[in-house]
């Protein structure tokens, strides 16, 4: 990914992780990319790509912020360097907060993909993504999606899961469902506390909390929006029962595919190692090839698969996280090993909990079976929607009150009701 303003935002979320890496750059150098060097990176990243596709990411910071002439500037550089036959595609994070008629209609021009981050509704969203003068956001980002669907732009919508909506998880999705989403990402807040007391801030919501989150979820989904809308743990899990390899990098057995290319020219190994001890070098003084092939980022990716502790290998679901993203092995397993991943609780849950579902499915598509004929089988299997909640346990609709009081009630209100 290519972040051609670093890491400055016109927002001050609480839980950015990447606000913190202003204090990594010279203030003399410019806040943008210099078109040299933006060039530069076109001209190399279409000479090294292999096939048909290449793939541009745009990330920040806010990148919108640098305004629509740089990218349409970035769109001419692109044709003026792309071997005859080569598509490409471009994809641009965002907070949305900037997105206008404008904005919309390049994109959609230009068929560009966008991620959206979205934390849900208002107030699960405003808690903690709010502006420089601590104002609610919601409302711009809630304006940007609808724009951005009328010029049908392909808008994938990023939900960090925090302490604010963790334990909302049907209130979220619906949410989104509402409001047209088709693509969804959940990304689960692990923000670590410094200091020798270790730990994780209130914001991080409990692996448990998370752990609930995907899985009712994805007892909705599967019955009822399969083939409809992509939440992209569930279509990660689907493709490694499918034998597929780990398209997403936190499940993948190794890192290193996931390089950060800085506004200054540096280049890191990761989005979430931008520091000195992971920088490549500098595509001022290198080749971009060269610095890919260094024996730094080879060291880098197999550190995740050499360094898991020994709780994960014998975890029976290794193969669908493999010990998940590196940054956030900051706990102890049960056998007092270091280094086991904060989330290990939630993603064992969702993977136990939703592989035999998921296994089925991958069978069912590979048979070439219509995927409303597997969500219809399961729905008729289980009698509705909540049919495995327990009596006493919170309800699976996100209200807080117990099943028996809330979605149980009114089923069975409504099947007293005459007909």
């Amino acid at each position: 990914m290519a972040k051609p303003i670093g890491p400055h935002c016109n927002l001050n979320c609480a839980y950015c992780y990447y606000l913190r890496k202003e204090s990594l750059f010279i203030s003399e150098h410019p806040r943008r990319m210099p078109e040299g060097l933006l060039e530069k990176y076109i001209v190399e990243r279409l000479q090294n790509s292999p096939g048909p596709v290449t793939s541009f990411e745009w990330h920040g910071g806010e990148p919108t912020i640098l305004g629509l002439d740089f990218f349409r500037r970035v769109v001419e550089l692109q044709r003026k360097h792309s071997p005859s036959g080569r598509r490409i595609v471009n994809g641009l994070q965002t907070n949305g907060t900037l997105i206008n008629e404008e904005w919309a209609a390049f994109l959609s021009e230009e068929k560009f993909s966008v991620g959206l981050s979205l934390d849900g509704p208002a107030d699960a969203h405003d808690v903690f993504r709010r502006d420089r003068d601590d104002r609610p956001t919601h409302e711009k980002v809630a304006r940007a999606f609808r724009l951005l669907r009328r010029h049908k732009v392909r808008c994938d919508v990023l939900c960090v899961v925090h302490a604010a909506n963790a334990e909302q998880p049907l209130k979220v999705y619906r949410y989104f469902k509402e409001m047209g989403a088709r693509f969804i990402q959940f990304l689960p807040l692990v923000e670590p506390v410094p200091g020798p007391a270790g730990g994780v801030s209130a914001r991080t919501a409990a692996p448990e909390a998370i752990g609930n989150f995907f899985t009712t979820i994805f007892d909705e989904w599967v019955k009822k929006d399969l083939g409809r809308v992509v939440v992209q743990m569930f279509d990660e899990a689907f493709g490694h029962a499918c034998k597929f390899p780990h398209a997403l990098c936190i499940f993948s057995e190794t890192c290193g595919n996931v390089l950060a290319l800085e506004h200054d020219g540096r280049l890191f190994c990761c989005d979430h190692y931008v520091d000195p001890d992971h920088c490549l070098g500098n595509l001022y003084r290198s080749a971009f090839a060269e610095l890919t092939k260094s024996p730094s980022l080879y060291e880098f990716g197999l550190h995740k698969r050499d360094g898991l502790p020994e709780w994960c290998k014998r975890c029976e679901v290794l193969g669908w996280c493999n010990g998940g993203c590196p940054k956030d092995r900051i706990t102890i397993s049960p056998d007092g090993e270091k280094g086991l991943n904060y989330l290990c609780p939630a993603f064992k849950k969702f993977f136990i909990h939703a592989r035999p579902v998921i296994e089925r499915l991958a069978v069912h598509w590979q048979a070439g079976k219509p995927l409303e004929q597997f969500a219809e089988g399961l729905r008729q299997k289980t009698g509705g929607e909540h049919a495995d909640a327990g009596r006493n346990e919170p309800c699976p609709c996100g209200s807080g009150r117990k099943y028996k009081k809330c979605c149980l009630a009114t089923q069975r209100a409504r099947e007293k009701e005459p007909a």
